[in-house]
């Protein structure tokens, strides 16, 4: 695995962090409800600057290297997709006020940017002392694939998450939101509000979402640069993907189903490598393009069967 220099990875969160404040200190500086125009304007522009940083890793380090990055990109967007359903869950669950989802959104994913950087380079480390790993790692992403095929009897449940219970027992919490704070002061007292809340359970339920998305992108390179700096420009984007599809997620019904295919498809080309069967990144990336239309195109077209009908 080739090594990259310590100026490199620093340029890299130079950058991300002069977006971040741009994003939150000037253009998010005050709170507000996010119009569909907007989010799709965001969509664009964080879609352009993961392309234009896979231009500068294409020149840099090399159509395979630009492969990847991409290929990590898009698998890394699509498993995104499950995450929109569960924000609005949670945002709907706790009655999280439009203009504050925002600013939840950005703490959550900016904690996320720092799980993901320690859960790949211990993923890296693990594959490469022990081998044997591959094969967990390739079996876990075809069952829970499979799983995601499955039809979901359990609705979700914030209140069951097991790090707001162990907050809640131990830290007062403000019977209402003041604000967009996290932390107030209630009676003389410091207390947490209910959008803290919220953030733990969105900064948990990705910590749970990255063990399905890092393997993946793992199954793709080795490459600890790649796979972080596709993980970022993708979650980066989950803010404004999230307001874009979150009043029209119901459309798209076979999303999923080609979601679970990815992840089954790319466990089994993990599987394939632990054998030394390798599959082209050119294939792997025609796969999930092609799965990902195919999905979409299915939901615009054939219609929806009503229940109680043969």
């Amino acid at each position: 695995m080739e090594t990259l220099p310590f100026w490199a990875w620093m340029a890299f969160f130079v950058f991300i962090a002069a977006m971040l404040a741009l994003d939150l200190g000037v253009f998010h500086r005050k709170s507000h409800t996010v119009a569909m125009k907007e989010a799709l304007t965001w969509c664009g522009v964080w879609f352009s600057l993961a392309m234009t940083f896979n231009a500068i890793v294409w020149w840099w380090l090399g159509n395979q290297a630009a492969l990847e990055f991409f290929t990590g990109y898009l698998i890394e967007i699509c498993l995104s997709i499950d995450n929109v359903f569960v924000f609005i869950v949670i945002f709907t669950y706790f009655k999280v006020p439009p203009q504050h989802q925002h600013r939840v959104l950005f703490w959550g994913i900016l904690g996320a940017a720092v799980m993901r950087l320690i859960f790949i380079f211990a993923g890296v480390a693990l594959l490469e002392r022990f081998h044997w790993l591959i094969y967990i790692f390739g079996g876990f992403l075809v069952l829970t694939g499979i799983k995601m095929a499955l039809p979901k009897k359990e609705e979700i449940d914030p209140e069951k998450n097991i790090a707001v219970r162990l907050f809640r027992k131990f830290f007062p919490v403000t019977p209402n939101y003041v604000g967009g704070q996290f932390f107030a002061m209630h009676h003389g007292r410091k207390m947490a509000t209910p959008l803290f809340i919220v953030l733990l359970v969105v900064e948990t339920t990705d910590v749970a979402f990255a063990l399905d998305s890092i393997p993946a992108v793992l199954a793709i390179t080795k490459n600890t640069f790649i796979v972080f700096t596709s993980n970022i420009f993708a979650i980066l984007g989950l803010r404004a993907l999230y307001f874009a599809l979150s009043g029209v997620m119901g459309l798209f019904r076979y999303l999923g189903l080609g979601l679970a295919f990815i992840l089954v498809f790319i466990g089994v080309k993990m599987l394939l490598t632990s054998l030394s069967i390798h599959v082209p990144i050119g294939v792997s990336l025609s796969v999930i393009a092609a799965t990902l239309t195919v999905s979409v195109l299915a939901s615009i077209y054939i219609p929806e069967r009503k229940r109680g009908t043969s």
